[in-house]
């Protein structure tokens, strides 16, 4: 049984049958490389990475107090709620794009293109952060301060840092699927060893103290000014502020929810995993169940190994807070200098898989002709060369010339929105498509389905209205650009026509007759 497909307009779909066929087209063929062991490995080591070794306590000293714990679980449920549908939608749609082509399937080209151009937003500024607070680390370790690996060129800062570990890992990715693999599962071990080596030795130094009071009253010196710096949330309600107290602990939760991103770039790989039926589910929900627990026993030991008083960023001071920074301050340097060289190689894989997702997202949609259609070409080795260098020069330009809060800000709304679209898209499947094979079911999914929504839905509202009105020009212009390019040159729009696509014969000429939508 195959549901009725729209013939044309916007909100043509692509069936999941086409989606399938398409991963055979010579010339655009990735390698099946991947098991449930190296997607979990993935996850691990794009979750365990700012989220613990830089967010955590800046977040704690300047917006949530001792109470970023409570912060992290909410996070941690939103995540869940949507870690489920992406399973089961995975399991179902095995191709890479991760929501792109989930949409593509479900919602029609149009919100598959602005979806695509929000997880292209996503993974670029995700990339961009990680390698930033690299950078700060590799700072500290060598230079004896986080701003160490930047330099000061007039009224621009230069983090050459950042651009440093970006440019190495465009390199890894371009060389194959499986050695990113090897290097991710290598670094990775490394970097849980130096999680729980922080959580046990924390243990010695906490003091009940310090987690009074667990919620602090509103306001304080890191108190914001209100409007487009509140949230939209305190905006709404009236509220001053949005720092410390309930607001604060919200807000806190949409910030650290920047945390869990990256389970998702698990479902970009669907393409290269042996098994993606059974492997994809274990590999998302396998990895976010494994970091909650490690950061809400991070985040706790944290806060009570210093008060949050000591990790809020100075007035006017770029040089916020890191985990290394509470052992500085109980004496214990040692545990200091290990946690950096850790932070090192824990934020080194978040970088190499988020800029693994973007470049698959990328890749599907050049592939559906919404971008152009020669950069979905593979090499020798299986991966598209041309897109990885060009997602690496684009990640490099961010990482080194804009500011950490301004791109991490942009990156929550931008995966919390991706995050909506799936939820919502797995029940929509589900009811249009019931024939189809799933390995992977959720139980009662209207209602987890609704839950991942409401739960979003609550993280956007409290991002600020400054992070609202930047993503809705992003989102505007690429409106633009579908209807100026994409719309046109889409690969279902040209088999609608009966015209002829191949990326080895992008100019035309003699292929294999068009495959018609179902």
């Amino acid at each position: 049984m195959t549901s009725t497909q729209p013939q044309g307009g916007l909100f043509r779909t692509k069936s999941v049958e086409q989606s399938i066929a398409d991963t055979d087209e010579p010339g655009s063929k990735l390698r099946r490389e991947l098991g449930a062991f190296d997607l979990t490995v993935f996850g691990v080591a794009v979750l365990i990475g700012a989220g613990i070794f830089t967010i955590t306590a800046r977040v704690a000293g300047d917006i949530t107090g001792p109470a970023i714990a409570i912060s992290f679980v909410i996070a941690a449920i939103a995540c869940g709620f949507a870690g489920l549908c992406y399973a089961e939608f995975a399991s179902t749609v095995p191709v890479a794009g991760s929501a792109y082509t989930f949409s593509y399937a479900t919602f029609g080209e149009f919100i598959a293109w602005i979806i695509g151009w929000d997880l292209i937003l996503e993974y670029a500024l995700g990339a961009a952060v990680v390698s930033k607070s690299w950078a700060q680390y590799l700072g500290e370790l060598f230079g004896g301060s986080s701003t160490a690996a930047s330099l000061e060129l007039g009224p621009v800062t230069f983090d050459w840092g950042a651009v440093l570990v970006i440019g190495a890992l465009t390199v890894v990715l371009v060389l194959g699927i499986k050695l990113s693999s090897r290097v991710s599962t290598i670094i990775t071990s490394i970097k849980v060893l130096v999680v729980l080596l922080v959580i046990v030795v924390g243990l010695f130094y906490i003091k009940a103290q310090n987690y009074s009071p667990f919620i602090p009253p509103p306001g304080g010196e890191q108190e914001s000014g209100g409007g487009a710096d509140a949230s939209l949330l305190s905006l709404i309600a009236g509220s001053e502020g949005s720092t410390f107290g309930i607001y604060g602990l919200l807000a806190g939760a949409s910030l650290v929810f920047f945390a869990f991103i990256g389970f998702d770039a698990v479902s970009t790989t669907a393409e290269e995993t042996k098994n993606p039926q059974k492997d994809l589910p274990r590999g998302i929900l396998g990895s976010l169940g494994v970091v909650t627990v490690l950061y809400v026993a991070t985040s706790l030991v944290l806060v009570g190994m210093v008060s949050y008083t000591q990790l809020a960023t100075p007035p006017g001071s770029e040089e916020s807070a890191t985990l290394a920074t509470a052992f500085s301050l109980v004496g214990a340097n040692w545990a200091s200098t290990v946690i950096s060289i850790g932070a090192l190689a824990g934020l080194t894989t978040v970088v190499m898989v988020l800029m693994l997702g973007q470049s698959r997202v990328f890749y599907a949609m050049s592939r559906d002709g919404l971008l152009p259609r020669n950069l979905a070409q593979t090499g020798s080795r299986g991966t598209p060369v041309k897109i990885t260098i060009i997602i690496g020069v684009l990640c490099a330009v961010l990482a080194g010339f804009f500011p950490i809060d301004e791109l991490e800000s942009m990156v929550n709304i931008g995966t919390l929105f991706a995050f909506v679209l799936v939820a919502v898209g797995t029940v929509y499947l589900r009811r249009r498509r019931p024939d189809l094979q799933r390995s992977f079911t959720v139980k009662a999914l209207p209602v987890v389905a609704t839950l991942a929504v409401i739960s979003c839905l609550w993280l956007m509202i409290n991002l600020t209205v400054e992070t609202w009105i930047r993503f809705i020009v992003w989102m505007v212009l690429g409106v633009v650009i579908y209807f100026a390019y994409s719309r046109r040159n889409s690969v279902l729009g040209k088999r609608e026509r009966g015209e002829e696509a191949s990326v080895t014969n992008p100019g035309g000429g003699p292929t294999a007759p068009p495959t018609q939508p179902q």
